[in-house]
């Protein structure tokens, strides 16, 4: 197995003592009280509020200022205190963020993971076990009476889907300005099929990027609708189309364009399938290239992160998509990938790492 040099330092050697190694066991026994409490402190503005203080708060000032009782205001910060979200002084006896405190506050991709989290996952989590066993996605029935989360998107309550597509955009976006010179400057683009297209961001940012270059999503008819919808106020949506389809069916054909296609781009997509889903994705993408077409996979590899903390947030999203999104899909360590585009007719002929948060694209061309 072939990791990034940060993840094969933590991930092939023992880093903790003995009694560290017992308190992050019971970290994880209480992991779900763990994270409610920190969502709480800043939902609660807490944490905010001792940041702003400048030399810390007492319980009594929190008190006063949340107008929370001093029951659960105490509750919550002995609780921080333990998980290592904030300081005391014992003579003072004030609260002060720390360095974990500030990241809650601070870094933006924390902060959409726990929403994500709470209004997504919290409770399909509960059927994990039922979902890796069964292998279809057993937490997404409080939602609805879908085979997967992308059927109900358009029905979802709406704080979540603000916090869904808030996770997929925030992953997505920080990388495009990058993807849109792999895609338009090395080849020239100027028809692209936009796969598993969503609400159609990727597609607008193409249509500005470059003046001619024109645009057809390809997704479920009803995210058909609902990117038509995003995009029609942007006067330069008139060269993007869309054309409904379910990609999961084996027999459902990529269109077949006069002249061709030059690209095809799939981002945080195959992501959302099996191998063998893959695979069948793949082929019927072949079936629509020609030796001057080039397949553009943008994933967030597992392997190839170049901070552990992202592998960490990448290998707990695998389980999302156990529970919750199809029950049978990851994110995917970068030889599983190879070996889909392999089997289905594809080489890769360059991989550019390091985009936006942790973006790898895979550029792709018929085998010779």
């Amino acid at each position: 197995m072939h990791l990034f040099p940060a993840l094969e330092e933590r991930y092939t050697k023992e880093h903790l003592s003995a009694r560290e190694a017992q308190r992050l066991a019971e970290f994880i026994a209480w992991g779900p009280v763990v994270f409610q409490v920190a969502r709480i402190m800043l939902k609660w503005g807490i944490l905010d509020l001792i940041r702003d203080s400048g030399e810390g708060l007492t319980l009594e000032e929190i008190v006063k200022k949340t107008k929370q009782s001093e029951y659960a205001v105490k509750c919550l910060l002995e609780a921080s205190l333990s998980i290592g979200i904030l300081l005391v002084d014992v003579q003072a006896e004030r609260y002060t963020l720390s360095k974990t405190g500030w990241f809650l506050i601070n870094d933006p991709a924390t902060r959409v993971n726990i929403d994500f989290n709470q209004d997504v996952n919290y409770e399909g989590w509960f059927h994990l076990e039922a979902s890796l066993k069964e292998g279809k996605p057993v937490g997404l029935k409080h939602f609805g009476d879908w085979s997967t989360i992308y059927e109900g998107l358009s029905e979802l309550p709406e704080q979540v889907q603000r916090s869904w597509f808030a996770f997929d955009h925030f992953y997505s976006d920080a990388s495009f300005p990058e993807a849109l010179q792999i895609v338009f400057k090395k080849h020239q683009t100027r028809s692209l099929y936009d796969v598993g297209g969503n609400t159609g961001k990727w597609a607008l940012q193409c249509v500005h990027f470059d003046k001619e270059v024109e645009v057809t999503v390809l997704d479920l008819p009803q995210q058909i609708e609902m990117m038509k919808k995003q995009i029609m106020p942007d006067a330069e949506a008139r060269r993007i189309t869309g054309f409904g389809m379910n990609l999961l069916d084996k027999n459902s054909a990529f269109p077949r364009r006069e002249g061709g296609v030059d690209a095809i781009w799939m981002s945080q997509f195959l992501d959302c399938f099996s191998m063998d889903e893959i695979v069948s994705i793949l082929l019927r993408a072949r079936e629509v290239m020609s030796g001057q077409t080039r397949l553009y996979i943008m994933e967030t590899l597992w392997d190839r992160q170049h901070f552990e903390p992202a592998a960490f947030c990448l290998t707990m999203t695998s389980l999302y998509f156990a529970a919750l999104a199809n029950g049978n899909s990851k994110m995917y360590h970068t030889n599983d990938l190879s070996e889909c585009i392999g089997k289905a007719g594809l080489e890769i002929e360059e991989i550019f790492d390091g985009l936006g948060q942790g973006h790898s694209i895979l550029v792709c061309k018929l085998k010779q």
